[in-house]
């Protein structure tokens, strides 16, 4: 597929041109940009093992480990309980409201920016790299770029600014980024916490998959730099921010599970055997039809090169929606 000729037009009207580039490591390890709660009748089941966020790190960077590759047992297991929260839901009759539509689901957004100090290398962002954000996702999600119009759509009701060196670098998996997010998330299964910040081991960011119950790790890290206007060098028009909602709202990676298998479990994205990276028009990695999905939002190419979701991940977003996060 081919990209779409006002893609970087769009994304940049309006942002300041960014004039740093962001430090890049030179070994490359074959990852790159990436990427938990229901109802009392679902007590009775266990939910899946898997605690894994699912990560995105720089091209060329080296992270000590790769957060973000489930197993085939671990996505059996997610698969799972996705089917028993649907069927124990189906059976109740005391919920606010029946499954939620293909109608447009408004999700407030709180954004947390996590300083250092009150420098802009010290992780004082401006308040219109936020608001752009919020454009990029409505924008993606809305099929504005190109893609399948999801139900989605985001809207700020907070920008919740905290300078604390202790949280600084947000560090995934730490005893801070737990101290964090238990100090400082907000609302409901429903409400999006975004939490900025410069991260840790080259990450551009990480998210938690909807769950059964209500965690207060439940939410999406992004780094700042990434948000449009940034100084991530490729990685500076809004899609890490896109790509960690697609998790949050469950979806796997395209390339998830490789050549074999139920893959990312949507139909109309063609297997992958592995990470696309930069923008690799017409690589084609698996005998499976299809070349691989270099353009979707869930792969690991740079932000000019990814511009929509397909109807199948509209779908899987919405399922998962009435499963976990629905009123």
């Amino acid at each position: 597929m081919g990209l779409r000729p006002n893609l970087l037009t769009r994304r940049v009207a309006g942002v300041a041109t960014t004039t740093l580039a962001l430090l890049l490591s030179t070994a490359a390890i074959g990852v790159a940009p990436a990427a938990a709660h229901a109802d009392h009748a679902d007590e009775a089941c266990v939910e899946p093992a898997d605690t894994h966020a699912h990560s995105k790190i720089k091209l060329g960077g080296i992270a000590k480990h790769e957060p973000n590759e489930l197993s085939p047992q671990q996505v059996r297991e997610r698969e799972a309980d996705l089917a028993a929260v649907l069927a124990a839901r189906a059976k109740r009759t005391d919920l606010k409201q029946g499954p939620v539509a293909n109608a447009s689901i408004t999700i407030p957004v709180v954004v947390h920016v996590i300083q250092r100090d009150s420098t802009r290398a010290g992780g004082n962002i401006p308040d219109s790299m936020v608001n752009s954000q919020i454009s990029v996702l409505n924008q993606s999600f809305s099929g504005a770029t190109g893609g399948t119009a999801t139900a989605f759509a985001f809207q700020l009701q907070k920008i919740n600014r905290v300078t604390n060196p202790a949280w600084y670098p947000i560090v995934q998996g730490s005893s801070a980024e737990r101290s964090m997010k238990t100090s400082l998330r907000e609302g409901g299964k429903g409400t999006l916490n975004i939490y900025l910040g410069e991260l840790s081991d080259d990450l551009l960011g990480w998210a938690t998959f909807p769950t059964r119950r209500l965690s207060s790790m439940d939410g999406v890290v992004v780094l700042s730099e990434s948000l449009p206007g940034g100084t991530a060098t490729n990685y500076n028009q809004g899609d890490t921010g896109t790509h960690e909602v697609g998790h949050w709202l469950n979806l796997y990676h395209t390339f998830q599970g490789g050549c074999s298998g139920s893959g990312d479990s949507v139909s109309d994205t063609p297997a992958e055997a592995s990470p696309a990276f930069e923008c690799p028009t017409g690589r084609d990695t698996c005998t499976t039809a299809g070349v691989d999905p270099i353009t979707n939002f869930m792969d690991y190419t740079y932000d000019s090169c990814m511009y929509q979701f397909t109807a199948g991940q509209a779908s899987r977003m919405l399922t998962a929606w009435n499963a976990y996060r629905a009123a």
